[in-house]
This record gives C-alpha cells, structure tokens and sequence, in this order.
C-alpha cells in the first residue's frame, strides 16, 4: 500500500511527487501518458512569471510570488536551463498606461520585487525593436523563461530517484474509497493500488478523477493557445518577454525569447473543441501573428520552424482549486497560467495539507538534490575534445541543427526516467528541435531507439503511444539495409 498516489505528471504532479520525496513515505506517481509533461506542460509559454497579474489575496497571487525564488533555486540544484530576462507589459496606447499603473499597485500588494514603470524612452533603450507606438511598460525583471519539458523530467527524475515509484500508460479508470484510504484502478488491465493519501493533478481531467470520489463542483472548460515558434534567426529580436496589457481573455498574445535561443509567438484564447483538440488553424495563427506584430512590427515570420497548440484547464472558477476535496483526496486542479510558474509553491501546499491530517512527516537523512547532465553544445572546444577523447560517442553528431550526439542520447536511453518515443529523445537532448525539425535526425534516432530497446523499428514511437512512425518494412529492406551516414565531430 501506498502512502500518497499522485495521478498526472505534468509539472504538478512532477513537484509534487518531488517534494513528498523528502520524507519517508511511499510514493506512486501516475501518468496515462508514456512520459512526462504530456499535456498542459508540454504546450505553454515557458515562462516564471513575476506574480503582478492575479488579483491580491488570491490562491494564483500567492503561490506565483512564493514560486519565483523556489523556482530559481530549483533550476539552479536540478540544472534546468533558465534565464532571468526579466518581463514588461506594453503599453502601445495613453489608455492602456492605466492599466500599466493598475498593474504596478498590483504587483506592489502581490509583494512582487522590483517593478517599476519604464517611459517610451526607456522601453526602446531596453528594447530597439518594439514598435515605435509604444507609450510605457511595466518592468518585471524577476521573471524569468526556463525549459518546462526538462523542469518536470528533473523534478520527475529527482523524485524516483528519492524513491518515488512513477507508473506510465498508467490511466486511472476509477478510484473507491475504502477504510484504509482508496482503491484506484488503472486502465483496462483492471489491475489496482491502494494509498491512503490521493492527490489529484490529473491537468485537463482533474474533473473527472475529482467527480470518481466527491460530488461534482466544477469543469474543465478547456482554452486553447496557438503559437508560432520561430527560428534562432529570430532569436535575438527582443532581449525579455513581452506582453501587450491583459483584457478579460487573458494575458494576450506575447512574444518571447525561449532558453534554446529561439523566439516565441502566442497564444491566442479560444475554446478547445474537446480536450485533446491541439489542432492548429490558419486563422488563429492569422490572428497571433497580427496581434504581436503590434508589439514587434519587424518580426521575421517566414522564420518560422513549427506551430503548435496547448490546452489550458480553466474551469468556471477564477482560481486555482486547491483543497481536501474528501478525505484524504487533495484536488490540485484548475491550474491555468500561472500554473507553471506556481508549481513549486502548490507542491508545498499540498505537503501541509496530509500534514493537517496527523500524518507525521519523517525528512529523509539523505535526500539527493542535486542533478546534471551533458550538453555538448554549451560546452568550450577544449571540454569537447576531452570528452570525445574519453567517450567517442560524444564526437558522433546526431542531430545537425542542435549539435546533439550520440553520447547525449545515450546518456538519456539510461537515465532515471528513459525516453520510450523519439519526441522523448527530443524533450531530453534536444535533437530535434531545431530548423529542420527532426527531418535529418528522426530516422538515425528511430535506429538507435529500436537497437536499445531490442525491438522491430516499425514498432519505435513517433510520441505517445501508438503514434508509429513506420507501418511495414519490405522485402527489400530486409534484405538490404541502406548504409547510415554518420557526422563526426
């Protein structure tokens, strides 16, 4: 019997499983998909924001602020690649300066640190590109852009390596309460577990594993965001994160730098058609593209590399839902922007609420908290020549646009939580991410997945399960297999 089980492992479920670590209790972490930061964490804007946004005395505003430092501290011990670049709201009107100033007060109540209002002058200073309409900026140089993808896996990895159990194509199917705490059944095998504590950060579906154990209090009405992710040609465009002035659709369409150099576009708002709808459409790419040329006129879209979709997981509340829905079963739900920025803090929320229940939380005597990994392309051509020197493998360049090699991906096929996909591979190392996206790389990643794992290459996974990437091999290429061209560095 388990003492927690946490069912979803996006970044919530990531931090959480991460901060229960600490303490000796047994630990399942559930995730339907075939890897980590498969849904809302997989497709949002990447960003720690400041906490000047929600409204004071609310649950978001909270647990944003607090999350800043946590989330930075985090980064830096799990090396999670992170910039502090800092953000500014744009005021591209002499109306929207009261917002800007609505703002600030906002931030100043929030608690956030170090926010000011720029002038025209000194928005352009700071930013040359931004459009020449601009009047003033509210200034927020604490937030900060990071890599949600690797956050959750460090979080994730860290977790299972404290002793966490993580269970992928693990969907619960249904949970029952019982006089030790609950049965959950998981997917169609019907196989189960039990756990005295049940915490609910199912993302998108937190609804429906809430309404499995209390009485019905809320839906998820799923918003979705497109985005335009550009080339690092775009990279350098801006220096921070820019947000227009937030209407009662959100915080808009904002343009930002990513941590691997490139430039982000989006997202727009719209209803999501069900919650797995991620589909793109030329319209509301019209649509983001138009509204963040207000922002940045100059900005280069035939730059672009990949479109993409997310859903948020707004409900009919205008706040996170964080509570003990019934005993023992803690809803984390409801988690739309800030959710990302407020993972840290909302993990810590729900250590304390099993605490409030008389369970005695025993810190482990050695808790590791440290994790790193190679990236081959960050390093000096000295540390290069070392590391091929006593690893061949990292001389071999798998990936042409990120300069990823083969060292990296295997360094990834064996860690704490293998990829079971080539977009895995892709989340891990980033090979291919870059402008070809994946069109020189995926078939040398596809080899070196179905050599690893033992298995036919026609049953190798494009993401998640049952995306494959070939359906048959012929007669020919059994007979002959083509020669593989390798890069070495």
């Amino acid at each position: 019997m388990f003492d927690v089980a946490i069912v979803g492992c996006g970044i919530i479920g990531a931090a959480t499983a991460y901060e229960l670590s600490r303490y000796d209790l047994k630990v399942a972490l559930l995730e339907r998909e075939n890897d980590v930061a498969m849904g809302a964490t997989k497709a949002n804007s990447a960003i720690i924001h400041a906490g000047y946004d929600p409204s004071p005395g609310t649950l978001m505003a909270k647990l944003d602020v607090e999350s800043v430092e946590l989330a930075k501290e985090l980064c830096g011990k799990l090396d999670i690649p992170h910039k502090q670049c800092g953000a500014m709201v744009l005021a591209l009107s002499e109306e929207e300066i009261k917002t800007v100033e609505f703002l600030h007060k906002q931030a100043l109540e929030n608690g956030v640190k170090d926010t000011h209002i720029l002038s025209k002058e000194e928005v352009l200073r700071l930013e040359p590109n931004v459009s020449e309409n601009v009047v003033g900026a509210l200034h927020a140089p604490t937030a900060m852009i990071v890599d949600p993808w690797e956050y959750t896996l460090a979080l994730a990895e860290t977790a299972v390596r404290n002793g966490v159990e993580i269970k992928f194509n693990s969907e619960v199917t249904d949970i029952t309460a019982t006089e030790r705490g609950y049965e959950i059944t998981i997917v169609a095998t019907e196989r189960t577990i039990e756990a005295r504590f049940v915490i609910n950060a199912a993302g998108l579906y937190s609804d429906d594993i809430h309404n499995m154990v209390a009485e019905p209090d809320f839906t998820v009405a799923p918003a979705k965001g497109e985005y335009w992710l550009l080339d690092k040609s775009e990279g350098t465009r801006i220096n921070s994160v820019l947000f227009q002035c937030p209407s009662k659709a959100g915080k808009g369409v904002l343009v930002t730098p990513t941590v691997h150099g490139n430039l982000l576009v989006g997202p727009g708002n719209i209803p999501a058609g069900d919650k797995e709808d991620v589909s793109t459409t030329a319209d509301e790419l019209r649509y983001v593209r138009d509204t963040a040329m207000k922002s940045v006129p100059s900005i280069d879209f035939s730059a672009v590399i990949r479109s993409f979709s997310g859903n948020r997981a707004q409900t009919e509340h205008s706040d996170f839902i964080i509570r003990e829905a019934a005993p023992r079963f803690i809803d984390l739900a409801g988690i739309k922007s800030p959710g990302l920025s407020s993972a840290p803090a909302i993990a810590k929320m729900a250590v304390e609420i099993i605490s409030r229940d008389g369970t005695k939380l025993v810190e482990k005597a050695e808790f590791i908290d440290s994790r790193n990994r190679i990236r081959f392309n960050k390093l000096t051509p000295d540390e290069k020549a070392k590391l091929i020197e006593n690893d061949p493998l990292y001389g071999r360049v798998i990936c042409r646009c990120e300069t990823v090699t083969e060292g990296e991906i295997r360094d990834a096929l064996f860690s704490t939580i293998p990829p079971q996909s080539i977009d895995a591979v892709k989340r891990r190392t980033g090979a291919g991410m870059g402008r070809c996206q994946g069109g020189f790389c995926g078939p040398r990643i596809l080899e070196l997945l179905s050599t690893h794992y033992g298995i036919e290459r026609t049953d190798v996974q494009q993401d998640r399960a049952g995306t494959f990437v070939l359906v048959s091999r012929t007669k020919e290429a059994l007979s002959e297999e083509p020669e593989i061209q390798e890069n070495v560095c």
